[in-house]
């Protein structure tokens, strides 16, 4: 107890020192956006049970004790054989009470693909905005739309806190399948090996690849065949959904540069919104009726929507090419994202121009 208590003291000491910094640079406008992010955080810090005394205790229903000593199987694996920074990140529970821990929301130009950023003290520009209350992203999000943006908010089940704090196991995933609970972990680790403050889709494609190449790893190694076969197909059909909205997204943008008025561009994009979601609706087919992509298509499919799974996947195959040349070596490849990191900014975005 005393161990937790201090470290408990030494992480909250870290978010006084968060909140000291950002008030050097925000406005008194967004000083209630950081004080619900304290909360929040606060809230998740306070409420944290140790998954192994809870296991110990004898008092967990049978699927949730198989749960807990599962995820302690996870950490065991990312640390040992992934390289991952486990500590003690997801040796805690937090029952959250919500459908979500946050919720982002994102912002584009009514004619532009390209999303737009938030900047912050530690974590640098990002693409989103995230809440601790549902009612207070979509209040933020109609004050967008007001001035003119598309608009698109999205519940979240975790995040990192990039090494700041020990991260938990959230009541928001713990009803996911082991192999997906493996593959988020692996992903949120990921983010305390490597981040580049200010770019989304470097972030989340590397923790992407991380993830998708810990999980083939985890399921290799527990001998997992029927999983690996399911996950393979997820895996497939998560390919073709990118595919398919990458390849709209480029039509979406060109439209937004042609040289025509903006009734025009207003039809043209509602015209393309309509037979992406009749692409949908094909693809779906194919896989049997799968609905797994159901409620995203549901929405209003625009430019702010669109521009989540750009960010997610852009440089995937970069990162899956260094990985390669790492000769499969965890630590090697994470040496050769940091120092890609380390570059210039122009020799990076060399790099990167084929993908």
């Amino acid at each position: 107890m005393g161990f937790e208590f201090l470290r408990n003291k030494a992480q909250l000491i870290k978010l006084v020192i968060l909140l000291t910094i950002s008030a050097f640079f925000v406005s008194c406008e967004t000083v209630g956006y950081y004080t619900q992010a304290a909360r929040g955080q606060l809230a998740i810090m306070f409420g944290r049970e140790n998954i192994q005394r809870l296991i110990d205790s004898g008092e967990l229903s049978v699927e949730l004790n198989d749960k807990f000593s599962e995820v302690m199987r996870i950490r065991k694996f990312a640390s040992e054989q992934l390289a991952l920074p486990v500590e003690q990140n997801y040796s805690t529970y937090v029952d959250v009470e919500r459908e979500h821990v946050v919720w982002n929301v994102f912002a584009a130009p009514e004619f532009s693909i390209n999303p737009v950023n938030w900047c912050y003290p530690i974590a640098g520009c990002v693409s989103y905005r995230g809440y601790f209350s549902e009612a207070g992203a979509k209040n933020y999000g109609l004050a967008l739309e007001r001035q003119g943006f598309d608009v698109y908010t999205g519940g979240i089940d975790a995040y990192s806190t990039l090494g700041w704090f020990d991260d938990s196991l959230l009541s928001t995933v713990i009803s996911r399948a082991n192999y997906q609970l493996a593959g988020l972990i692996f992903h949120e680790l990921a983010h305390q090996v490597a981040y580049l403050p200010g770019n989304t889709t470097f972030n989340e494609s590397f923790a992407t690849a991380v993830e998708r190449e810990g999980l083939r790893r985890w399921l290799e190694a527990t001998e997992q065949s029927e999983t690996i076969a399911i996950a393979e197909r997820n895996s497939s059909r998560q390919e073709q959904f990118i595919n398919l909205v990458s390849r709209f997204r480029d039509r979406f943008e060109s439209v937004y540069q042609d040289e025509i008025s903006e009734t025009q561009k207003r039809q043209e994009k509602s015209a393309l919104q309509d037979q992406l979601r009749v692409e949908y609706e094909q693809l779906k087919a194919s896989w049997n009726d799968y609905i797994g992509y159901d409620a995203w298509f549901s929405r209003s499919l625009n430019n702010a929507q669109l521009s989540t799974v750009s960010s997610y996947n852009d440089l995937v195959p970069f990162f899956n090419e260094l990985l390669l040349q790492s000769a499969g070596g965890m630590g090697e490849f994470f040496e050769s994202v940091n120092a890609i990191i380390a570059m210039a900014p122009e020799d990076r975005e060399a790099l990167f121009e084929i993908y």
